[in-house]
């Protein structure tokens, strides 16, 4: 067998390291708890393996060569940094750190999550986030993130998490077209003119609710993003179902009817079953499933942020054809 295709093991250092510390095989041997013929037969190997020797054989004892020298130099480095650990395992639990990547979508991150994000990373400083956007699913098996956040009816079966709440969606107009006193009837705004997301989005109920119930020539304005669906109610290019959490925060808005159940989706918590007890993604889950339950009231629509804004009246009811 040819030994220099074997790699060396941690063990072969701590041999190195004791037979430089005790200059002699057999006080070597007692070191590490083997017998003085094993000591001699792996300090063969080693050599071997490396092309090089690694002591000279003196009658003081063994002293290290230059090649030895620099595997005792590493084999001392790794030591210690093994004893630190230990003792630090011992004295207390090791404080999350290091970089965490975690893919969203464009709504969720600006209206929702941004400040949560700001509020993790205050108290767990020594924590990086790394934020992707995408409507598109990130493949957390493949580790392009290790946490991701979306609204859906169907996790994938490969993730596992927990369902923060579930998102509702209701319909709303820009405020100033539509006055308290003088909001429209069910069958006026079906021939109202409406903005919706793109086809790419039939996987929202939203978008495939509202292709069943509305003239196509009615919808005048479609785009490919929700934070931008929110802007053009705002502008007043027409009415559009939205997540409640993005309309009711927005005063320029009006919710125009009750949040549709048949329009809501959850929102998931997920991460990859490898990663789910690594510290730093156990507490970020832990840290937004509490911050979200905060925020259950606003992202399940029972209660718009700063106040009831609600519309009252026969118009409160959830809009259906």
């Amino acid at each position: 067998m040819n030994q220099a295709a074997k790699p060396l093991a941690w063990d072969d250092f701590r041999l190195i390291k004791a037979i430089a510390d005790k200059r002699a095989l057999p006080a070597a041997a007692a070191a590490l708890g083997v017998n003085h013929s094993t000591v001699f037969r792996r300090l063969g190997q080693i050599e071997e393996t490396l092309g090089t020797r690694l002591f000279e054989r003196h009658r003081s004892g063994y002293v290290a060569t230059p090649a030895g020298e620099e595997m005792i130099q590493l084999a001392a480095r790794v030591d210690d940094d093994i004893t630190a650990f230990a003792r630090k395992l011992a004295g207390q639990e090791i404080k999350p750190a290091g970089e965490l990547r975690v893919a969203t979508n464009d709504s969720l991150l600006v209206d929702l999550l941004t400040p949560l994000f700001a509020r993790f990373l205050g108290q767990c400083p020594d924590i990086r986030l790394d934020v992707l956007i995408g409507n598109q699913a990130a493949n957390l098996s493949k580790r392009d993130a290790d946490v991701a956040i979306r609204a859906t009816d169907n996790p994938p079966e490969t993730l596992v998490g927990r369902k923060a709440a579930r998102i509702a969606w209701a319909l709303y107009g820009r405020a100033d077209d539509f006055p308290e006193a003088e909001l429209p009837s069910h069958e006026s705004l079906w021939e109202h003119r409406w903005v919706s997301l793109g086809d790419q989005f039939t996987m929202l109920s939203a978008v495939r609710y509202l292709a069943r119930h509305v003239a196509p020539e009615r919808v005048i304005y479609r785009l490919n993003t929700v934070l931008g669906l929110a802007e053009a109610v705002e502008a007043g290019i027409g009415v559009g179902f939205l997540p409640c959490f993005i309309g009711d925060t927005r005063p320029a808005l009006r919710r125009l009817a009750e949040p549709n159940p048949d329009l809501a989706a959850d929102l998931w918590l997920l991460t990859h079953p490898d990663m789910r007890h690594t510290p730093r993604v156990r507490l970020f889950l832990d840290f937004l499933a509490v911050e979200l339950g905060r925020l259950k009231p606003l992202v399940e629509g029972d209660r718009p942020l700063g106040g009831d804004l609600r519309p009252r009246g026969p118009s409160s009811e959830t809009l259906r054809p």
